[in-house]
C-alpha cells in the first residue's frame, strides 16, 4: 500500500515539473493612447488699413465712386471709409484732421486749403462742367441760351422757382459766382435755399418743377427719376475741375499720409483715368466725368 502512495506522489512530481520550470510570463507594458497632435497655428490676417475720403456729393451720387474704389480696395487691401459732402465742409473735415485726402471741386477754394498748410499736393483729375436745369415748360424762357449769367436774371426777373444747394458746396460756390456776375442777389419765396447734397437737390427741383444749377454727372445719372431737362449748357463759367489733395501730415499727424500719397497716386494714374473716360458711357451715351490728369495728359499727347 505504501509503494502505491510513493508511486502516485511520484507521477505528481514529474508532472510538475515542466510548469515549475517554464519561464515566467513577460509584462506586456500598457498601451498609452497617442498624444493629440497641436493643429498648425493659422496666421491671423492683418487688419485692413483704413483711408478716409471726405469728397463732394456729386461723385457719390453719379455713382462714381461704387465704381472706382473697389480697385483701389483690392490693389492696397484697404478700406475706404468715405464721406460724401459739399466741398466747403469737406474742406472743414480736412482742416479738422478728420480725413486723409480730398476729391472736391471748388478750386480757389482748394487753392486756399493748401496755402494755409492744411493740404499738400492738389493734383488735377477731371472735369466736367455745371448746367442750369429746369421744367420742359421753362416759366422763364432761358432755353438755349449760353450764358448763365443771363439765364438766372431772367429766373429772378420771372420770380419762377429756383432751388440752391445752399450748403457752400462747389456748386453752390459756382451758382453764387454767377448771380454776383448778374448783379443780383436772390431772396424771396422764389429762391430757396435747400442746405442738401445735389441728388436731393435735383429731386426737390423736380418735385417743385424749379430750376436749379447741376454738375452733369450728377443729373445725367438720375436723369431716368426726373422730369427736368438741360436747358443752358456751353458757358465757359459753367466749367468744373475736380481736384485730390492730401491732407498735411506735418500738421495733422494722425492722417494716414502713406496711403493718401498713394491714392493720389492711383487716381491720377493713366489706367485709372481710362476707367473715369468710360464711366457712364454705356448707360449715357457719353462719359459723366473727363480726365483730366498730368499722366492722361502725357500719354495722350495733349
Amino acid at each position: 500500500m505504501k509503494t502505491k502512495c510513493w508511486l502516485f506522489l511520484a507521477v505528481l512530481l514529474l508532472a510538475a515539473l515542466p510548469l515549475a520550470c517554464a519561464p515566467a510570463p513577460t509584462a506586456v507594458p500598457p498601451t498609452m493612447a497617442p498624444e493629440p497632435t497641436a493643429a498648425p497655428a493659422t496666421a491671423t490676417p492683418a487688419p485692413k488699413a483704413r483711408l478716409v475720403l471726405a469728397t463732394t456729393t456729386s461723385t457719390q451720387d453719379s455713382g462714381l465712386l461704387d465704381y472706382l474704389l473697389p480697385d483701389f480696395e483690392s490693389k492696397f487691401n484697404c478700406k475706404v471709409d468715405v464721406i460724401a459732402q459739399g466741398s466747403g465742409q469737406a474742406i472743414k473735415t480736412g482742416q479738422d484732421g478728420n480725413c486723409d485726402v480730398l476729391l472736391i471741386h471748388s478750386r480757389a477754394a482748394e487753392d486756399k486749403f493748401v496755402a494755409d498748410g492744411d493740404g499738400i499736393n492738389r493734383l488735377d483729375v477731371m472735369y466736367n462742367d455745371f448746367v442750369i436745369v429746369g421744367p420742359p415748360s421753362d416759366p422763364a424762357g432761358i432755353k438755349g441760351l449760353k450764358d448763365a449769367a443771363a439765364a438766372l436774371t431772367k429766373i429772378a426777373q420771372r420770380q419762377a422757382k429756383f432751388i440752391s444747394r445752399g450748403d457752400e458746396s462747389g456748386t453752390h460756390v459756382k451758382e453764387k459766382g454767377i448771380w454776383q456776375k448778374a448783379g443780383i442777389t436772390p431772396k424771396g419765396a422764389w429762391y430757396v435755399s435747400a442746405g442738401q447734397g445735389m441728388g436731393a437737390v435735383l429731386v426737390m427741383a423736380n418735385e417743385q418743377q424749379a430750376y436749379t444749377l447741376a454738375d452733369r454727372g450728377t443729373y445725367l445719372a438720375q436723369r431716368n427719376k426726373l422730369d427736368l431737362v438741360i436747358l443752358v449748357e456751353g458757358d465757359k463759367a459753367l466749367f468744373n475741375p475736380y481736384g485730390v489733395i492730401a491732407v498735411n501730415p506735418a500738421k495733422h499727424p494722425g492722417v494716414n499720409a502713406e496711403l493718401a500719397a498713394k491714392f493720389q497716386e492711383w487716381l491720377t494714374s493713366v489706367e485709372t483715368q481710362e476707367k473715369i473716360a468710360e464711366f457712364g458711357k454705356a448707360e449715357f451715351g457719353q462719359s459723366l466725368f473727363i480726365p483730366d490728369s498730368a499722366a492722361w495728359h502725357q500719354a495722350h499727347g495733349s
